[in-house]
């Protein structure tokens, strides 16, 4: 798995396994922040797909609560 060192190399979606490497977190734990409420996601068939722009939104939103 390609490790990212910084925002602008992320690819424009991202998987659950790069979003948890992208963190620092278990996939566990990126799988449960997928399935959250508010938490910026695309299904394409059964793979779940997060895309980079929503998600830096999504940050800087967590960021100013």
């Amino acid at each position: 798995m390609k490790t990212y060192q910084n925002i602008d190399e992320l690819p424009y979606t991202l998987s659950v396994e790069e979003l948890a490497a992208f963190l620092g977190i278990s996939r566990v734990g990126a799988y449960n922040l997928a399935h959250a409420k508010g938490f910026p996601t695309l299904r394409v068939g059964k793979r779940i797909l997060v895309p980079r722009d929503r998600f830096l939104q999504w940050m800087d939103r967590q960021m100013e609560a």
